[in-house]
C-alpha cells in the first residue's frame, strides 16, 4: 500500500495572509510552582502579541487555540473561553479550539488562514499553549499516549513516543544506514543554538559530550534506540501570533510607519493526515524513497502553493524535533539532501549554525522546548522574526524565506507552512 501524494494542490489564487508578529512565553518556567495556570498563559501571550503588534483587542474579529490534552493535564477544556477572559473586547468574538496532537498549533493556524483567505475576517488570533509539567515526568509520558493508537500502541508501553520513534531510527538504518554520530550532530547544534535563545527552556544546560553519547549513565537509554538527550523536553508554555489580511495589514504598516514589503507573509501551506498507527506507515512506505510520503507530499504542497521549486529557496528551515530521529526525518523530507541521506548535509554543515540552510536556528524543540500545543505557533512566530529580522542572536543573516514542519502523533498530522516578506 502506498501514501504517496495523488492530488497536486489547487492552483486556484488565495489572498495572501500576513503575519504582523507576536509573543513566546519563557518556555523555561515552570507555571505551576508560580502558582498559575492555563488562563495564565493565554492571558500573558496574547496581551504581549497584542501589546508587540500595536493591533487592539477590539480590532481582532476571530480567535483560533491550538492545545492537545489541557483535559488530561489540568482537567480545563474550552479554552476559547479562557481567551475571551483575557480582554472584555475579546468576549463576544468566535474562538475556536484545535486538536491535532503535537501538531495542534499547526492546525490552529490553518484554520485562522482559512477564516481571513474566505474573507469572513481581517484579523486573527492564534494561541498555541500546553500545561505540562504539572505532573511527574513518567505519568506525563503517559498522558501524551493519548496521540498513538490507544491501546493498540500503548498497552504495556511505559514511554510511548521513545518507543515509536526509535522505530523509525530502525527503519532509517534497515533502508539507508544510520549513524549515532549524526543524530549526536543534530542535538549539539539545537542545544547550542537555544543557549542563544532568551526564551529557550535549555538556554541555562550545560551538557558534557558523553550526555551526547551513548554513554548509559550521562545519556540513558529510554527505549531501543531512543536516549534522554535525543528527546524533547515536558514544557510549560504559550506562543500567539496575530494574522491579518492584505488590507489590515496594509493600512497596519501605514499607521506604525513601516514598509509593507518587509511585513512577514505566509506564502504557501501543505497539510496532510496519514494513518494512525507506526507500524502501518513504515510498512506502507517500504519500496518508497521516502519514510513518510504524506509529509514529503506536504512538503511539496507548501512548495507548490508558494510557487517555489525546492529548498533552495529557503534561508532557513524549522523542523519537528521532538526527537533527534524526527529532526533527521524532517531535513530528509524537505530534500535538502538526496533521500535518505541527509548525514550529508550534516557532516558538511549545510544544516547546522551558520550552514548554507540552517535547521531550527533558534534552537529547535530539543532546545526551545515543546508545550505541545504551542510548537507550531511558535515555529510560525520564529520564522516571521527570521523574516524580518527581528530573530536576536538568533538571526540568520538575510533571511528572506523559512519553512517550517509542525508533525502530529507518528507524525500522522503534518503541517508545513513557508514564510516570506511581503
Amino acid at each position: 500500500m502506498t501514501t504517496s501524494p495523488r492530488v497536486a494542490p489547487r492552483d486556484r489564487a488565495l489572498p495572501p495572509v500576513f503575519v504582523l508578529g507576536g509573543h513566546q512565553t519563557d518556555f523555561a518556567r515552570n507555571v505551576t510552582r508560580e502558582g498559575k495556570g492555563l488562563v495564565d498563559l493565554i492571558g500573558e501571550a496574547t496581551t504581549l502579541a497584542l501589546a508587540h503588534t500595536g493591533v487592539l483587542a477590539r480590532e481582532v474579529e476571530v480567535g483560533h487555540v491550538g492545545s492537545f490534552i489541557p483535559e488530561l493535564y489540568t482537567g480545563q477544556s474550552h479554552l476559547g473561553g479562557l481567551v475571551a477572559e483575557v480582554h472584555p473586547d475579546l468576549a463576544g468574538i468566535p474562538i475556536t479550539r484545535h486538536e491535532a496532537a503535537c501538531a495542534s498549533g499547526g492546525v490552529a493556524v490553518l484554520a485562522a488562514m482559512a477564516d481571513l483567505q474566505a474573507g469572513r475576517y481581517d484579523v486573527a488570533l492564534v494561541v498555541g499553549v500546553e500545561l505540562m509539567r504539572v505532573l511527574p515526568g513518567f505519568e506525563s509520558q503517559q498522558k501524551l499516549g493519548a496521540a498513538a493508537w490507544v491501546p493498540r500502541e500503548t498497552e504495556g508501553v511505559a514511554y510511548p513516543w521513545p518507543e515509536l520513534f526509535s522505530h523509525v531510527a530502525e527503519e532509517y538504518d534497515r533502508r539507508y544506514g544510520l549513524r549515532r554520530e549524526h543524530l549526536a550532530a543534530l542535538a549539539r547544534n539545537n542545544y547550542e543554538n537555544a543557549l542563544k535563545n532568551p526564551n529557550a527552556q535549555t538556554r541555562k544546560w550545560t551538557l558534557s559530550e558523553a550526555a551526547l553519547a551513548e554513554d548509559d549513565k550521562e545519556n540513558p537509554v529510554i527505549a531501543g534506540r531512543t536516549r534522554r538527550y535525543d528527546a524533547s523536553p515536558v514544557t510549560d508554555g504559550a506562543a500567539c501570533v496575530v494574522l491579518a489580511s492584505a488590507e489590515y495589514a496594509a493600512e497596519w504598516a501605514r499607521r506604525r510607519g513601516v514598509p509593507f514589503e518587509g511585513l512577514g507573509r505566509i506564502e504557501g501551506y501543505g497539510h496532510r493526515t496519514a494513518r494512525m498507527s507506526m507500524k502501518d506507515k513504515l510498512e506502507g512506505s517500504r519500496g518508497e524513497p521516502y519514510v513518510f510520503p504524506h509529509v514529503r507530499g506536504a512538503v511539496l504542497d507548501a512548495f507548490s502553493r508558494a510557487r517555489i521549486e525546492g529548498p533552495s529557496a529557503l534561508s532557513a528551515v524549522e523542523v519537528h524535533d521532538c526527537f533527534t530521529i524526527s529532526h533527521y526525518m524532517g531535513i530528509d523530507h524537505f530534500g535538502i539532501a538526496p533521500a535518505g541521506e541527509p548525514f550529508r548535509v550534516i557532516e558538511d554543515g549545510t544544516v547546522l549554525r551558520g550552514g548554507k540552510l540552517p535547521v531550527n536556528p533558534g534552537g529547535g524543540l530539543m532546545g526551545i522546548g515543546h508545550p505541545v500545543g504551542a510548537t507550531g505557533v511558535r515555529m510560525l512566530l520564529d520564522a516571521q522574526k527570521q523574516v524580518t529580522g527581528e530573530a536576536g542572536e538568533n538571526q540568520v543573516p538575510g533571511a528572506k524565506r523559512v519553512a517550517t514542519l509542525n508533525i502530529g502523533g507518528s507524525a500522522t498530522t503534518a503541517v508545513v507552512l513557508v514564510v516570506g516578506r511581503a
